[in-house]
């Protein structure tokens, strides 16, 4: 066993990671500031400090957690939440509230997006709680300051910091109408004490954990986060756990860009990954003015709409921008034709082959998706989210070395940015 296999193992045992999902440079990177924190001589001498101490033990598993996350992201999915939820207070006539998880929480940003979203929905406070949770003890405690930075607000709709913000010298300070809704507490999605809860979340919010766990690992978590809601409830995910899910027994709402999925009364069929007729990507590709040859597939035709709709303008920085603002805000076919008007006009777009790779992505059409996933990395090698949507499609069709490669190219470039 490898110096650093040993670290690797006690990941996976605490926190279900699997390494590779993440990519091995991350957590040795990870294993260095740790070392260098505490003084360590050497791995070994911080695998005995790590073994004495709780503390230690959790500051590693920090050092690992690098969570993302803003206010309002993929704001469809509150939208279809808020429609939702009305329909299940009606079917509950009034006999309990709503109950919502979101786990992992990180630092408070999606709950209190829940939370905003169905007090600006009308729905009443006493008509629903959520509860927050989170493997991080220090992210817990950021978010119960419920006090944020500029990173925390993105995108072109900011209405709500107003309504429920107020502005100090330190950041946006949440109001305490909308923190009130919330209990955040230190928890592991594997935690046998989880199985108390069964059947108690009318929905739950489970984003972009499941693609960083080996498959059986991910049977488990889904197990768990499938008995935690209620039979009528619906469970959201991130963009790239889709195809997951729907092997593992649940299937799509059917609400454009809402990644909600529901229970399915017969299991689905089980399909055997298809070898993959694809173009491989090249270590260093030259960065020129046209697309990779397509893998001989289906292709659905793109029918553009109203031009009106698409395009506002020639300008090519502002048309990126509304194909960014079309897809968030779960105009699949209009973002789909200004993606098209875009490559008609302009050289292609590294950003534009990734957002018809989560358009066909988040539609099913995995081998649309990954040709244009691929054409993403072939003009921008070290594309980030490309890297991480890529891995996550190839796993999930069978071909685990193949996303592995891609998550240590992601956690290389993480790597060489420069400490924070």
């Amino acid at each position: 066993m490898s110096k650093e296999q040993r670290f690797f193992s006690f990941l996976q045992q605490r926190i279900g990671l699997d390494v590779a999902s993440v990519g091995a440079p991350m957590v040795e990177r990870a294993l260095r500031q740790r070392c260098a924190a505490v003084n360590a001589v050497d791995l070994d001498d911080y695998w005995l400090r790590l073994q004495q101490s709780n503390e230690e033990q959790q500051a590693l598993i920090e050092a690992v957690i690098v969570p993302e996350t803003w206010f309002f992201r993929y704001p469809e999915s509150f939208t279809a939440l808020a429609d939702l939820a009305r329909k299940r207070l009606a079917e509950l006539g009034g006999l309990r509230p709503l109950r919502i998880l979101s786990l992992p929480c990180s630092t408070g940003e999606e709950p209190y997006s829940i939370a905003m979203a169905l007090l600006d929905a009308g729905i009443a406070g006493h008509s629903f709680r959520i509860d927050g949770m989170d493997i991080s003890p220090f992210s817990v405690q950021r978010a119960e300051q419920g006090l944020y930075g500029r990173n925390a607000f993105r995108g072109a709709h900011l209405d709500f910091r107003q309504r429920h913000f107020d502005e100090t010298d330190e950041g946006h300070r949440l109001h305490e109408r909308v923190r009130q809704q919330v209990d955040l507490q230190v928890g592991n999605v594997l935690d046998p004490a989880l199985k108390s809860r069964e059947g108690s979340y009318d929905f739950v919010f489970c984003r972009n954990l499941l693609i960083y766990f080996d498959v059986p690992t991910q049977q488990r978590v889904f197990e768990v986060l499938k008995s935690l809601i209620h039979a009528q409830g619906v469970l959201f995910i991130g963009p790239a756990e889709g195809s997951l899910l729907a092997r593992l027994g649940m299937r799509p709402l059917g609400i454009s860009q809402s990644f909600a999925f529901v229970h399915q009364a017969e299991p689905a069929p089980v399909i055997e990954p298809k070898p993959l007729n694809v173009v491989p990507i090249m270590a260093s590709a030259p960065n020129v003015a046209r697309p990779l040859p397509v893998p001989a597939r289906k292709r659905t035709a793109i029918t553009p709409p109203v031009a009106a709709r698409v395009l506002a303008s020639d300008n090519s920085a502002e048309l990126l921008a509304q194909i960014a603002r079309l897809a968030n805000a779960g105009s699949s076919v209009e973002a789909q034709a200004a993606c098209a008007r875009y490559l008609q006009h302009y050289p292609p777009h590294a950003q534009v082959f990734y957002w018809l790779g989560l358009l066909s992505d988040t539609a099913g059409e995995a081998d649309a998706a990954l040709g244009h996933y691929r054409k993403a990395l072939y003009l921008e090698p070290q594309h980030p989210e490309a890297l991480v949507h890529l891995a996550a499609l190839l796993e999930s069709r069978g071909d685990s070395a193949g996303a592995r490669r891609l998550q240590e190219r992601a956690a290389r470039r993480l790597d060489r940015e420069p400490e924070q």
